[in-house]
């Protein structure tokens, strides 16, 4: 699908960032958010996802990787390629996930213990040991 030029280089995600949290252009406009939502608009977008989604984003990348959890920073969870391409087996990414900066948020795991505070910490630390978390990378550029 080709955009038309009119929107090429056009904020969309911000526009989107602006219309979760400040309400812009649907504030006191119930149809519009009515056909937001009928298009499949998430309110509450990607940040939002807890704990249970990185879990599950993380056992599947463990699992196709031998095991061993350490994406690269930049890794974001994708949508399935073009239904012309070929795959081997079903994709194993659900829709939920698509979107979701894994490398990102485990980076923030090890560097700011993000998700590991509170009362299941040690459960979920257990979780990432179990799925061959590496808590202390290799310094320099990944290949």
């Amino acid at each position: 699908y080709r955009w038309p030029m009119i929107l090429w280089n056009y904020p969309l995600g911000d526009k989107c960032t602006a219309v979760r949290q400040k309400q812009l252009y649907v504030k006191g406009h119930p149809l519009r958010q009515q056909a937001l939502e009928e298009i499949g608009f998430r309110w509450s977008g990607n940040a939002t996802l807890g704990w249970l989604d990185v879990c599950h984003a993380a056992a599947i990348y463990s699992q196709m990787h031998g095991r061993v959890l350490n994406p690269p920073l930049q890794f974001v969870v994708p949508s399935p390629p073009t239904p012309d391409s070929e795959l081997d087996g079903p994709w194993p990414w659900p829709e939920r996930l698509w979107g979701l900066k894994l490398g990102q948020r485990l980076k923030d795991v090890r560097v700011k213990g993000a998700y590991l505070k509170g009362p299941d910490a040690h459960i979920r630390k257990a979780q990432l040991d179990n799925l061959g978390f590496v808590w202390t990378p290799k310094r320099g550029r990944r290949k």
